[in-house]
């Protein structure tokens, strides 16, 4: 389902669609963890379930995202990320490393590899391949 834009800005288009902090939370732990499902997503952020379930619903009706069956268990779903998800995986590793340099986070393996343009940029290149072998699925 496709939104009126609010403006014909291309900053403030994209900020409608993923410039939510649980929608940018959601994609990063989509596109940079791995993370497919519903308690996957709420563990760690302490993310209301109805928040949660907001977000999760406005990708997919967004195209951002794909809800589907867990083909490795038919009673649960799985979210996928489609094209413009994978689209924004260095912009959400740009906003990550960005994180790293201008802000007190914690130093931790994680925000070491993002800090690091090399290990960053290795980072991005072995995720965009194993996502976009996803999308040839």
């Amino acid at each position: 389902m496709q939104r009126a834009l609010r403006s014909n800005c291309p900053v403030a288009a994209t900020l409608d669609l993923i410039g939510d902090r649980w929608t940018m939370l959601v994609l990063r732990d989509m596109l940079l963890r791995g993370k497919t499902s519903f308690n996957e997503f709420a563990a760690n952020e302490s993310i209301a379930t109805n928040i949660l379930a907001a977000r999760l619903s406005d990708l997919v009706s967004a195209g951002i995202i794909e809800r589907i069956q867990d083909p490795d268990d038919g009673r649960k779903v799985i979210y996928r990320p489609l094209r413009p998800a994978v689209d924004l995986l260095p912009v959400i590793s740009e906003v990550a490393a960005w994180g790293v340099k201008h802000t007190a986070v914690e130093d931790d393996p994680e925000t070491k590899v993002l800090a690091d343009p090399d290990s960053r940029n290795a980072l991005l290149a072995a995720r965009s391949k194993e996502l976009e072998a996803q999308l040839s699925r």
